[in-house]
């Protein structure tokens, strides 16, 4: 200090090289995890700021699988998991399909399903063991749970909103059915195939009991259902109600803003109004009895090609008991049925 009065320089300190280098190797780290997010989230076609949803996917891992890209310009992968808070062996695990023994187990319980809905585990896995099959309640439980089956029985608090996504109030309570786009109703089921299963999303209109459209696949996200969707609205125009369960595939934002852009009312079931599935739940019972399981389709293509041909003949030939000798196609159509002379 003395120093500095009297006017005599201060010698300045020596800095070394390396940790002038260290210090920029550093600056260049918190510069690159400052600009992770955003590059991972490019790498996955997210622009803008993340909303809570792709952020929990990232974090989850369920989309951050996605967002790893092993050719990256400026991360490595070790580098992108770190920043997604995703173990780098899950990336080259491969998850393994359900064994030959479950398969059947699945055919069994669906089709058990069919004639007792009001099975839970604990009863389908009593019915498996009487008529042979090893398997406990959890295992049930799990093959139960994959297939989407919910037995049916008044319990409380069996509908659990998903956290994210808005459910709509439910329109249908007293309100008359009596012409068709006066109210759709779609659900989603499970097929049996010979190795595996797919799912299959319908969409009815609840009056005439025509199937408007459908979709097979392999996997249960929102993509088939936003497709049949608009499939149904390009060739039969807008209903005044739409109506479904509460399913993710059914409340997420890519499914609901088609209707909402359509102008169409959105109606979702609680608790307690199991039966507003009902049309489409005989739906289903029909299609397996008389289709799948008649088949037991080896590859989705004739899956695909045999439930086809199945719903053509049910919406143009097969009388629907609802009314009378007319076929859903010509209620829909309101017009006389097709009836041939006897010779």
């Amino acid at each position: 200090m003395v120093q500095a009065f009297r006017g005599q320089s201060i010698a300045e300190p020596t800095i070394s090289t390396a940790a002038v280098e260290k210090f920029h190797a550093k600056l260049g780290q918190l510069v690159v995890k400052r600009d992770a997010p955003q590059c991972l989230r490019g790498s996955i076609g997210v622009t803008g700021a993340a909303t809570i949803s792709e952020t929990s996917d990232l974090v989850l891992g369920t989309g951050g699988k996605k967002a790893v890209k092993k050719d990256h310009p400026d991360l490595s992968v070790r580098r992108q998991c770190g920043f997604l808070s995703l173990a780098r062996s899950s990336l080259y695990n491969q998850p393994r399909g359900e064994s030959a023994e479950n398969l059947k187990l699945i055919e069994i319980i669906d089709r058990q399903f069919l004639e007792t809905p009001s099975y839970g585990s604990r009863q389908m896995a009593r019915h498996m063991q009487r008529e042979g099959h090893r398997c406990g309640r959890h295992r049930v439980r799990r093959l139960m749970k994959l297939m989407r089956l919910v037995p049916i029985y008044q319990e409380p608090k069996t509908s659990r909103k998903h956290p994210e996504h808005k459910i709509y109030p439910h329109l249908l309570k007293d309100l008359p059915i009596t012409r068709p786009n006066q109210v759709w109703c779609a659900d989603i089921s499970y097929i049996p195939m010979r190795r595996g299963f797919l799912s299959l999303v319908a969409i009815m209109d609840w009056h005439s009991r025509k199937v408007l459209s459908w979709r097979l696949s392999n996997s249960m996200d929102a993509g088939g259902c936003v497709e049949a969707l608009k499939e149904a609205l390009a060739a039969y125009g807008t209903p005044e109600i739409f109506d479904t369960d509460q399913g993710s595939q059914f409340t997420s934002t890519d499914f609901t803003d088609v209707l909402r852009d359509a102008t169409v009312k959105i109606s979702m079931d609680g608790r307690g109004r199991w039966i507003d599935k009902r049309m489409i739940e005989r739906l289903w019972l029909s299609l397996k009895y008389e289709c799948v399981y008649l088949n037991a389709f080896e590859t989705g293509s004739e899956a695909r090609d045999g439930i086809g041909g199945w719903i053509s003949y049910y919406n143009e030939r097969r009388p629907h008991s609802s009314h009378g000798i007319m076929t859903p196609d010509e209620a829909y159509g309101r017009r006389a049925p097709d009836l041939k002379v006897a010779a």
